[in-house]
């Protein structure tokens, strides 16, 4: 990459491969609910698992730095310092699975059709583009307009190339289940829709030899098996019907794989650790809905979750309290802000609560029946100060009687009600009234999507190299349009500054300083009652199934295992 890259890293070797792996052998995974597309690009319908293996980008990450790009598709790119263009030269030798090269006309029909058609995120981001100009077939030039940043290059250097030539055959905007031509090192050979999908190693894959693939793509055949729920996969996989399993529930993962085939060693138990930002699971608030538009209110159901009751009594142990909307990571808010966050949060002072400009927040202790006493306590005093007090055993308004304190808490799976629950029995010591209910996949997201709930056990997941998505997540636009991923209805004016303007960082240390303050800013509102991390991913898999040595900083990468 010409220009400086967002964050400069020698690419000199990748440790977590093995360049020697063999090529060969099937993998057999298991994915949850139903798909009826194989358009990942498309905000219409449910796309297969694995689609992103069928399309080549102009250039790829690797997943050992927070976010550098090297070549692929693009064999090289120009940007000027101020990174207001993106010049791509084409590799001569990229071609689609049907042998026809890859020229300037694919790119800018891709760019053009997923500018208008494509998903809510693309969307945004390619309309930063003003001019585009196609130099020769191998060549053309992004100009971008106003509002472009520091990130805005890189995301339109991920661009994912179509064939002009299939697509224009071929409705983009609805739900196709005919295999597309692809240029990624698999293709598409067998789906039965909503049941299984199966991909193949391209065996003339143009793109094999390049360094950003070295030792990457080793098993001959990827098969997805769908399965109704989690519950059912995890009994395929005891079964042997599925070969690996990503287990994200660490209770399960310390009590529930106990049976003959991890006895016998014909499946390996693994914990890898990783460097990445992890989940931010939580129970959300829509703050959009009386009563969580108070902050107090917020605040004081922060102190009715026993977390230490649910992560030894369900979880033996295994995890760690959130405490930042960047979990395990570098880009968490740590004790005082320095200087340089004080001048970022110094002119939104008066807006802000004054606990932000002291230590970085911390969860409420729950390790004794002291501290759970005095925790309830406080939520009392809290709740008595919002205007919310208790007649009859019952929490009501001061100034109305029967304005009772009850809520919903919406759940997408029944593994999540045990946690539920138990926040449900504390807040009936402070006589609040919740209810949970759990919904199939299909009507939760569509309630999430409208902002249709009270409070949901839901997440957020952050990168190490946060950026634009920052205002999809916290914005007051996002808050107020429909399916985007600010699910609590944050909006606030410093909020909206320091998260647009992370993504113009022209360092990292300048990224780190405003993620930093953001961190701060969002933690202090009681948006949400942080739940739990484990810091490590936890992977089950069969003995015929190997991996590197090394594990990257983003965790484990699937694609650079391989089997006998």
């Amino acid at each position: 990459m010409h220009g400086q890259p967002k964050y400069a890293v020698n690419f000199q070797h990748l440790d977590y491969v093995n360049p020697a792996a063999p090529q060969g052998g099937s993998i057999k995974q298991a994915a949850i609910g139903t798909f009826d597309t194989l358009n990942p690009f498309s905000i219409k319908g449910k796309a297969a698992e694995g689609l992103n293996l069928v399309y080549d980008r102009l250039m790829a990450r690797v997943w050992d730095e927070p976010f550098t790009l090297y070549p692929l598709i693009a064999e090289k790119i120009d940007v000027p310092e101020d990174r207001s263009a993106l010049t791509v030269h084409l590799n001569p030798a990229a071609r689609f699975h049907d042998g026809t090269p890859i020229t300037a006309d694919d790119v800018l029909f891709s760019f053009e059709t997923m500018k208008a058609k494509g998903r809510p995120n693309m969307r945004r981001i390619y309309r930063l583009v003003e001019t585009i100009e196609k130099r020769n077939d191998h060549t053309i030039r992004f100009t971008f307009g106003p509002g472009h940043d520091q990130e805005t290059v890189m995301i339109i250097a991920m661009m994912p190339v179509l064939s002009k030539g299939w697509w224009e055959q071929h409705d983009f905007d609805s739900t196709i289940l005919e295999h597309p031509l692809g240029n990624g090192p698999y293709r598409i050979v067998k789906t039965d829709p909503g049941r299984q999908i199966i991909y193949e190693h391209v065996p003339d894959y143009w793109a094999a030899d390049l360094p950003v693939n070295r030792g990457h793509f080793n098993f001959s055949t990827l098969i997805y098996d769908y399965y109704r729920d989690n519950t059912v996969a995890f009994e395929a996989f005891k079964a042997g019907e599925t070969d690996l399993r990503r287990e994200w529930d660490a209770g399960k993962w310390n009590t529930a794989y106990d049976f003959p085939a991890i006895h016998d060693g014909s499946v390996k138990k693994e914990n890898f650790s990783h460097g990445r930002p992890e989940r931010v699971r939580s129970l959300i608030f829509n703050t959009r809905r009386p009563p969580f538009d108070n902050r107090k209110v917020r605040e004081a159901l922060n102190y009715a979750l026993d977390f230490d009751w649910l992560n030894s009594n369900l979880f033996h142990g295994q995890y760690k309290r959130i405490s930042s909307y960047f979990p395990n990571a570098s880009l968490a808010a740590q004790g005082l802000p320095d200087e340089e966050e004080k001048a970022i949060l110094e002119p939104w002072r008066e807006q802000l609560p004054p606990e932000i400009f002291g230590t970085a927040w911390q969860p409420p202790q729950t390790q004794n029946s002291q501290q759970k006493r005095l925790n309830l306590r406080k939520a009392d005093t809290l709740l008595k100060e919002a205007g919310w007090i208790v007649k009859n055993g019952k929490r009501v308004r001061v100034d109305d009687e029967q304005n009772i304190f009850k809520f919903e808490i919406m759940l997408d799976s029944p593994e999540n009600e045990k946690i539920a629950l138990s926040f449900v029995s504390a807040l009936k010591r402070l006589g609040i009234q919740a209810q949970v209910r759990v919904l199939d996949s299909a009507a939760y997201r569509g309630r999430l999507n409208d902002y249709d709930f009270d409070m949901t056990l839901y997440y957020w997941l952050n990168s190490l190299s946060p950026g634009t998505e920052q205002m999809l997540y916290w914005s007051c636009e996002s808050a107020n349009q429909p399916a985007r991923w600010n699910f609590a209805g944050i909006c606030h004016p410093a909020v909206d500054a320091i998260a647009s303007s992370i993504a113009k960082a022209k360092t990292r240390e300048e990224l780190v300083t405003r993620t930093h303050a953001l961190d701060r800013i969002l933690m202090w509102h009681y948006n949400m009652i942080p739940l739990y991390y484990a810091g490590k991913d936890f992977l089950s898999y069969r003995q015929f199934i190997h991996h590197p040595v090394t594990t990257p900083l983003y965790g484990p990468v699937l694609e650079t295992w391989w089997a006998e």
